[in-house]
């Protein structure tokens, strides 16, 4: 089998995938978008703390990012609404399995997943450059740092610097490693123009 009919192989079974995604109801993709979040709830679960910070390292980008490609904007950002809004009225699947309050200074994180993962779903299959979307990929994580950095530093009263070392530096190169690693699985998943 050579190279060029590997690619029209996965070309076909990617656009089966959304083919298929297409076919359901909206009862069917919006549980899709229920079990995403109930995904990114496991992912929270995945914390590092760091030190110097209240914000810590954890799964959740991967799967924001991911939603946006495998749900498309709609049901990816619907996915993480669901995610923010039901963990809010006391689904506990934040980190440490809490939930419910969200005055903490990680929720504008939580808000940025929304807007994320729409843009994902909308423009990642805008292009089959892998440099173009690893490209989008970081542009999603720089909405979710906007997002946080904001509410970090209205919560926390920090400066502009001050909440660009406790809120956003320290995390880009694993989100820049996720944004790479999600645009290839990505790549596996959606057609591209």
């Amino acid at each position: 089998m050579n190279q060029r009919t590997t690619m029209v192989q996965l070309t076909h079974g990617k656009m089966i995938y959304y083919q298929w995604l297409d076919r359901l109801a909206w009862t069917q993709r919006t549980g899709l978008a229920l079990l995403m979040a109930a995904v990114m709830g496991l992912a929270a679960q995945i914390r590092i703390p760091l030190p110097f910070t209240p914000v810590p390292l954890t799964g959740q980008v991967m799967v924001v990012l991911l939603s946006g490609v495998v749900l498309r904007s709609f049901y990816g950002g619907l996915s993480m609404a669901f995610y923010f809004l039901l963990g809010f009225a006391g689904i506990p699947w934040f980190t440490d399995w809490t939930g419910g309050s969200l005055l903490g200074p990680t929720t504008g994180y939580l808000i940025g997943f929304i807007p994320a993962a729409f843009f994902i779903g909308r423009a990642f299959n805008q292009t089959r450059r892998i440099i173009s979307q690893i490209g989008l990929m970081m542009v999603a994580v720089i909405i979710i740092y906007l997002f946080g950095a904001l509410h970090f530093a209205f919560v926390m009263k920090t400066s502009l610097s001050r909440t660009l070392l406790m809120a956003v530096l320290p995390f880009i190169p694993l989100d820049l490693i996720k944004g790479i690693v999600a645009a290839l699985i990505g790549r596996a998943v959606a057609p591209g123009k």
